[in-house]
């Protein structure tokens, strides 16, 4: 097996755009060409006592306000995100050596934002969201098969409501971080932090 030499591209921070959200956009389009799955996100969250916990989800949409995924409320992560509601994201793209993190607070969607979102999944996502008891135990997988099929058997030809325990949430970003691979791990890396006067300000720090 082979492997294409990764694109190990500087970071000057004299080509950075001011804007964190605006540099994110560069390097996802950059990120979607050679990522077959560009959307995949490590989330960590805490709970009350400190607890740290991380998990791949997806990054389902992203604007000036933060970055968006979905859950079940009623999961360890929604747990933790109920008593300590801050979280930290990370985004790795390794064919080109680079990772962003973002750190910030974390803020439920609206119901109309899950709702919209809930009503594009396809059906079996929807099914899965209302009957699986995320984080729980069960016996085994039979018992949740079983309860898909019922809940296929007792819906069928009915629109499948989002359940009040799903949706999602928001990133909202207080903190970026993008870090290029560089050779003897010499690496790039460029920290945004808010501006007092407004906007964003960055600077370069060492590896």
């Amino acid at each position: 097996m082979s492997f294409e030499t990764p694109r190990w591209d500087p970071l000057d921070g004299i080509g950075l755009d001011r804007d964190p959200f605006v540099q994110f956009e560069l390097w996802w389009e950059e990120a979607v060409a050679v990522v077959r799955e560009p959307e995949a996100i490590c989330i960590a969250t805490a709970d009350a006592t400190g607890q740290p916990r991380a998990r791949m989800v997806l990054l389902r949409s992203r604007d000036e306000r933060g970055f968006c995924f979905f859950t079940n409320y009623q999961s360890r992560k929604g747990e933790d995100l109920e008593q300590n509601p801050r979280a930290s994201m990370l985004w790795f793209v390794e064919p080109l050596g680079r990772q962003v993190r973002v750190e910030g607070t974390v803020e439920k969607l609206s119901t109309l934002e899950s709702d919209t979102y809930f009503a594009r999944r396809n059906r079996g996502h929807q099914i899965g969201a209302l009957v699986s008891e995320q984080s729980r135990p069960i016996e085994s997988r039979a018992a949740l098969e079983q309860a898909v099929v019922e809940a296929e058997t007792r819906l069928e030809g009915v629109p499948v409501e989002r359940p009040e325990h799903w949706g999602g949430y928001r990133l909202v970003p207080e903190h970026f971080e993008f870090w290029q691979q560089r050779e003897d791990r010499l690496h790039d890396r460029f920290m945004y932090v808010p501006s007092p006067g407004g906007g964003w300000m960055h600077r370069r720090y060492q590896p």
